[in-house]
């Protein structure tokens, strides 16, 4: 567990837009790591994404109904495959095109 104290509960105590501005500050981070070709950084950076977006799928928006919790399960889950291939190919302005989408989360939150 990279972001420690979160599994205990405290991811799950925050709001959905809270957790998804978190989430976007990683994908900052991994972003600004490429442009400036810091490999090992934006690798750690993309290990805490991949784990907040987990913490999410498994503690987000418990309170929830069911039809609403399903269908932002299957869109975080999407979001994280595509964010993950958009990594691995290397695609900055996909990468991009994610942080600006994070970044209405950061304004709400």
């Amino acid at each position: 567990m990279l972001h420690q104290g979160l599994e205990n509960g405290r991811w799950a105590e925050l709001t959905f837009p809270q957790q998804m501005a978190n989430i976007g500050s990683e994908t900052s981070r991994i972003y600004k790591a490429l442009e400036e070709g810091k490999e090992t950084r934006a690798q750690s950076a993309f290990a805490r994404f991949q784990e907040l977006v987990d913490l999410t799928i498994k503690y987000g928006r418990t309170d929830a109904t069911p039809m609403l919790r399903s269908a932002m399960l299957e869109e975080l889950c999407r979001f994280r495959e595509l964010y993950c291939k958009a990594f691995l190919e290397r695609n900055l302005s996909e990468l991009a095109a994610f942080n600006r989408y994070l970044d209405v989360f950061a304004r709400a939150a």
